[in-house]
């Protein structure tokens, strides 16, 4: 994939899917700047400390950036057994910030991937619901949003709904701003430190049902490629779409063969 030379930001490298994409942007010549919490254990071009739960700091870690990058990959993200205010704050409404405070900063021709899940599928079912949230324009009236109406069900679910439908309403919007683009990997279920957490918000039988129909679960490796391909040159007319990385699971249920999960 043509990565070599490009400047690129993502969050959650320290771990999980966010290192193994760090780590393939890197190895196929990428500068790598790491935003996450913590220190991630291989050497990025740059580490900056973020908390994606509070816009304040993701301003302050934006002004340590010097300059314009070429990708953003929005990786980072919480299970549903955390509290539903901060899912929601990480996994939506601090991407959103982030990704926007970065319009200006990108390079034309910049790519932008933001990592949902398979666990927001059944976004056309409160899409409306979302149309609303996205009429908010900041972090705080996001909020207030989501305090005013919570969401049936799991957060997190509401929270990758929202992601998704977010990257599929500003494909063109982003094209105008500065010839960028927008597009979002839809992950299963995946070996990482926090599938325990999953297995407790979305029910171990359903994950189980899910690894025994493809034999295994996926792993970070599984997934980064395809966040690296839509980073990459090879990919620049892709926009406003989405790539599931599920190793067949969805397709399985949209054609009937196994049964759509509960909320």
């Amino acid at each position: 994939m043509d990565i070599r030379g490009l400047r690129c930001i993502v969050t959650g490298a320290a771990s999980g899917i966010g290192e193994a994409v760090a780590r393939q942007l890197a190895e196929c010549g990428a500068e790598v700047i790491s935003f996450d919490r913590n220190k991630p254990t291989f050497e990025a071009a740059e580490h900056i400390e973020i908390d994606l739960a509070d816009p304040n700091s993701i301003d302050a870690a934006l002004g340590d950036v010097d300059g314009n990058v070429d990708v953003l990959a929005n990786v980072a993200g919480i299970p549903g057994t955390m509290p539903a205010e901060l899912v929601f704050k990480v996994n939506f409404l601090g991407l959103r910030h982030l990704t926007e405070a970065m319009f200006d900063r990108m390079n034309p021709g910049g790519s932008i991937v933001n990592v949902s899940s398979t666990a927001g599928l059944k976004w056309p079912e409160h899409l409306d619901a979302i149309k609303d949230l996205l009429t908010t324009e900041t972090f705080a009236e996001g909020l207030d949003w989501f305090r005013a109406h919570p969401p049936d069900g799991n957060a997190y679910n509401f929270s990758k709904e929202a992601t998704t439908v977010y990257t599929l309403g500003m494909g063109g919007a982003v094209r105008e701003l500065g010839d960028l683009r927008i597009n979002a990997v839809l992950p299963g279920p995946v070996e990482t430190p926090i599938l325990a957490d999953f297995e407790e918000s979305m029910g171990k039988e359903v994950l189980d049902g899910v690894k025994n129909f493809l034999g295994r679960h996926a792993t970070p490796a599984d997934i980064a490629p395809a966040v690296v391909f839509l980073a990459s040159r090879d990919s620049q007319w892709i926009n406003g779409s989405t790539i599931t990385a599920d190793g067949g699971i969805t397709g399985a249920m949209y054609a009937g063969i196994v049964p759509a999960p509960d909320d």
